[in-house]
């Protein structure tokens, strides 16, 4: 029971986050290079606190192979998504995020049955009815720094199954981060700007819906499957579109409950597959 609350919460972290910085960069309150800083470096600080108040520093991990793909994953999943409608940035990223732990946990020896091949079919039908209906075809650049971003997660998802302190080491990984995406921001060509809502915004999706999560995540990764993992991710645009029922007044529509159930359905059956094998 505990586990399951755990995954939800990180699921609905990851669906706030999306909304987050849809309303950040969609909205132009502030620009690709300043939002993804500030998330970072909201992160890092949150994260470097709580080191530092609950363990005295001590436990941080450094791995610079994840530092990078936490960094490339924020800084092109910002700079892609100006350039792209939602749905298409969506079906992108989780698409990439899809075929990176797939196809890893089969290198390693994963294999799904049928049941569980199934329940992905599904979830990837629902989240397909759900985004697709909005999707139109993308400039290539951003389309490539999009599969990018979701490559990159994926290979941080799926490193994360051999850490052993998930706080230690996501903390390490956000403070490698900050000269990273530090010089990426001076490097960036285009126009800095940023309002205080902007501020708000990426300091609440950095400090709580990507740090806290994250953490959460990386303990829980370490008990899945990638498969099983990279398809409860499927459940995150349904989630976002939920968010955006509540928190952006957008308007619900019975393909958005359709395709939701349909996600629900798929992962339920993931699970039951998990459960089958495991007894």
């Amino acid at each position: 029971m505990k586990k399951g609350l755990l995954v939800i919460f990180t699921l609905a972290a990851f669906a706030a986050n999306s909304v987050l910085c849809r309303i950040a960069l969609k909205e132009g309150h502030a620009d690709p290079a300043t939002f993804s800083s500030l998330r970072l470096l909201g992160g890092a600080v949150v994260l470097l606190f709580f080191q530092l108040a609950a363990r005295g520093g001590r436990g941080i991990q450094w791995n610079v192979v994840n530092a990078g793909l936490l960094t490339a994953y924020a800084f092109l999943f910002s700079l892609a998504y100006v350039h792209l409608n939602t749905a298409t940035g969506a079906l992108l990223l989780f698409g990439a995020v899809q075929v990176c732990m797939i196809l890893w946990g089969i290198i390693q020896g994963e294999k799904p049955g049928r049941r569980k091949i199934a329940g992905i079919a599904v979830a990837i039908t629902g989240m397909a009815v759900l985004l697709l209906p909005g999707a139109s075809m993308p400039s290539p650049i951003p389309a490539i720094m999009m599969i990018a971003s979701g490559l990159a997660w994926g290979a941080y998802s799926v490193r994360g199954k051999k850490v052993a302190d998930p706080t230690g080491a996501t903390t390490g990984n956000f403070l490698l981060s900050v000269p990273v995406i530090a010089l990426l921001f001076m490097l960036s060509p285009e126009p800095k700007r940023v309002d205080s809502d902007g501020v708000a915004l990426a300091l609440v999706s950095g400090g709580v819906a990507s740090a806290v999560a994250y953490v959460l995540w990386y303990r829980i990764v370490r008990h899945l499957t990638s498969t099983t993992a990279s398809t409860l991710q499927l459940s995150v645009p349904c989630l976002a579109a939920l968010g955006g029922v509540f928190f952006l007044k957008e308007m619900p529509d019975l393909r958005m409950i359709f395709a939701t159930a349909l996600v629900i359905a798929g992962i339920v059956m993931v699970i039951a597959s998990d459960r089958a094998a495991a007894r």
